[in-house]
C-alpha cells in the first residue's frame, strides 16, 4: 500500500516540489486541506481533501479541519501495539508516515502597524500545533516537518535509507517541531499578555511570567574568550535588529563584535532625529572612547577619533548618517573592527573594500533596540525595562546661583547623553560637542572623575562634566573646578547634595540636577 502524507501548510515554499518528489520517487499519497490542497491540485498532483478523508466537513469558517480521530489516530498509532492496530482496522484509519505542517503567520501579523486584536486572534493556529505535537510525540513511527528548509534533507534521508528516515533524523525533526510550537505559543502569550485588560486598567509593569525564545542565526567561533562556546540567536520569526542588518564586507562577526555593536547602536541612537547633526561614536569594550558632533560626517568622525586615538585602535564605529567616501577614507587610515551606519554610498564601499577584513554593516533603523535587558543569575534571571529615558534640559533643575548659558546647556545635554552609555561609575567631560575625557567603570566616583579629567588635560578649560549618579561628597566638584570645568550635570539625590551645591556656588560653577540616574553595570 502506498504511504500516506498529511500536508497542511501556511508557507507553501517548496511544497509542490516536495510533493512531486514524494509521489514520483517514493509512492506517497496525500491528504490535505484548504489552500494546500488547491496548490497541489493546481500543480497536477492527486490529493484527497481532509474533509473527504474524514467524512466531516470543515466547520466554523475553517477553525476546525484536521481535529478528527481518523487523522490523529493515523498519526499517534503505535504500529507494534496490537490494540492500536485493532483500533485502526476497526475505524478504517490508515497510518500516516509524514506530517508536513507550518503554522498561521501569527508573528508576521502582529508586527503590522494597523493590526487589530481580532485579526491577531484569527491567526492563532489550533489544528497545526496539534498535528505537530502529535507527530513529534510519535516520532518513532513517522516524520514531522515544520520548516521548508527541512524538505531537501528529508528527501535525501529517504534516498539514503531505502525510503525510511533514520531514527536520529526523525528525533531531530521532532525536537524542531516542539521548539516550533513552543516558540509559537510564546509569541502568542507575550502578545496577549501585553494587551490591556478590559476590567483592569492598571497592570503590573513587569509580567508575572517572562519567556525568552530564539532561533540560532549562527554558531560563533567562541564567546568572550576562546574557551567559551557561543551562538547568536534571533528573537521572533521576522529578522530584526542585528539579524536584519546587512553585512557588506568583512570577517564573520564574533560574540564581542556583536556586544560592542549593540553598545554602539544604543549610543548613536541618542543622536538620531530630524534635527540631529552628523554624529560619530567610537567604542571599545562597550565604552565610548570618542563621541562627537560635526558639521559633516567626516568632521564628526575625525573629532571622535581624535578624542582618544589610542583607544580607538581596534574599535567599533557607529555613524548616524550613510557612510560617504570622505568618511570612509578617514576610517580606512586606522585598524577598526566594525563600522555600522544606516547606509553606505557606493563610492564609500569601494574605498572600504580595500580593507577586506573590516566588518561593515548597514542597519536602516539604529534607534530600535530591545524592550528589556536580561541577565542570568544562579537559578534564574533578572529582567528590567531597557533604559530609554532621556530628558531635555527643560526637565532639569538648576540648583546653583550661576545659571548655565544656552550653549552650556546644549553641551551639558550632549555630555548627559554620552555618560548614560558609559559603565558605572561614570564621568564624562566634553567640550564643543566632543568627548575629551571618559572615566568608566570605577569603584568610586572620585576615581572616575580623576581619570576623565586627567585624560582631558588642558581641554578641561571651559568644558562641562556629566556624572551618571549623584556625588556623595563635594570632592569631585572641587576637583572639577580646579581643572577648569564650568558646568556640571548630575542626577542629585545624595544626602549631602547641599555640600556639592555650596561648593559649586563657592567656585562659580553652574550645576544642573536631572532627578534621574543612569547606572550601567
Amino acid at each position: 500500500m502506498a504511504r500516506l502524507a498529511l500536508l497542511s501548510v501556511s508557507d507553501k515554499t517548496g511544497l509542490v516540489e516536495l510533493a512531486r518528489s514524494l509521489a514520483e520517487e517514493f509512492d506517497f499519497e496525500f491528504i490535505s486541506s484548504g489552500g494546500t490542497a488547491k496548490a497541489l491540485q493546481d500543480a497536477g498532483l492527486a490529493v484527497t481533501k481532509v474533509s473527504d478523508y474524514t467524512g466531516s466537513p470543515e466547520i466554523l469558517g475553517g477553525r476546525v479541519k484536521t481535529l478528527h480521530p481518523r487523522i490523529h489516530g493515523g498519526i499517534l498509532a503505535r504500529r507494534e501495539v496490537s490494540e492500536d492496530v485493532e483500533d485502526m482496522d476497526n475505524n478504517n484509519i490508515r497510518p500516516i508516515d509524514l506530517v508536513v505542517v507550518n503554522l498561521y503567520p501569527f508573528e508576521q501579523t502582529i508586527v503590522k502597524a494597523d493590526v487589530t486584536l481580532p485579526q491577531a486572534i484569527e491567526n492563532i493556529d489550533i489544528g497545526g500545533p496539534t498535528l505537530l505535537r502529535a507527530a513529534a510525540k510519535n516520532y518513532g513511527y513517522l516524520t514531522v516537518l515544520c520548516n521548508p528548509a527541512q524538505y531537501d534533507a528529508y528527501l535525501q534521508e529517504l534516498r539514503d535509507n531505502q525510503g525510511n528516515p533514520s531514527p536520529d533524523f526523525r528525533q531531530g525533526c521532532a525536537v524542531e517541531a516542539f521548539w516550533h510550537t513552543a516558540t509559537y505559543d510564546h509569541a502568542i502569550a507575550t502578545y496577549l499578555g501585553n494587551q490591556p485588560l478590559v476590567h483592569s486598567p492598571e497592570s503590573s509593569p513587569m509580567p508575572a511570567k517572562f519567556g525568552l525564545s530564539g532561533e540560532q542565526v549562527q554558531a560563533l567561533r567562541y564567546g568572550e574568550n576562546p574557551h567559551q562556546s557561543a551562538a547568536w540567536y534571533q528573537v521572533g520569526a521576522n529578522p530584526s535588529g542585528w539579524s536584519g542588518a546587512t553585512k557588506l564586507q568583512g570577517k564573520e562577526l564574533s560574540y564581542n563584535n556583536l556586544v560592542d555593536l549593540e553598545a554602539a547602536r544604543s549610543l548613536i541612537a541618542e543622536f538620531i532625529g530630524p534635527d540631529a547633526p552628523p554624529a560619530a561614536a567610537v567604542l571599545k569594550h562597550t565604552n565610548p572612547c570618542g563621541m562627537a558632533l560635526g558639521s559633516t560626517l567626516v568632521e564628526a568622525y575625525q573629532k571622535a577619533f581624535a578624542a582618544d586615538s589610542v583607544s580607538a585602535f581596534g574599535g567599533i564605529v557607529a555613524l548616524n548618517r550613510p557612510i560617504d567616501a570622505a568618511t570612509a577614507s578617514e576610517m580606512k587610515k586606522t585598524f577598526l573592527e566594525c563600522i555600522v551606519a544606516p547606509d553606505c554610498e557606493p563610492e564609500a564601499r569601494e574605498v572600504l573594500q580595500k580593507k577586506s577584513n573590516l566588518r561593515v554593516l548597514t542597519l536602516a533603523d539604529l534607534t530600535r533596540g530591545p524592550q528589556h535587558t536580561v541577565k542570568a543569575i544562579a537559578g534564574g534571571f533578572l529582567v528590567q525595562e531597557n533604559d530609554t529615558l532621556m530628558q531635555l534640559p527643560d526637565d532639569w533643575e538648576i540648583v546653583t546661583e550661576k545659571q548655565p548659558t544656552e550653549s552650556e546647556l546644549e553641551e551639558l545635554l550632549f555630555a548627559w547623553k554620552v555618560v548614560k552609555h558609559v559603565k558605572s561609575n561614570a564621568i564624562v567631560v566634553t567640550r564643543d560637542r566632543v568627548t575629551v575625557g571618559v572615566g568608566a567603570g570605577q569603584m568610586n566616583r572620585v576615581g572616575a572623575a580623576k581619570i576623565a579629567l586627567e585624560q582631558a588635560g588642558e581641554k578641561t578649560q571651559g568644558a562641562v562634566l556629566a556624572s551618571d549618579a549623584f556625588f556623595p561628597f563635594d570632592d569631585s566638584v572641587r576637583t572639577a573646578a580646579a581643572a577648569g570645568i564650568v558646568a556640571i550635570v548630575q542626577p542629585g539625590g545624595s544626602k549631602r547634595d547641599r555640600d556639592s551645591i555650596n561648593a559649586a556656588n563657592e567656585l562659580g560653577i553652574a550645576m544642573a540636577f536631572t532627578g534621574k540616574r543612569h547606572f550601567w553595570h
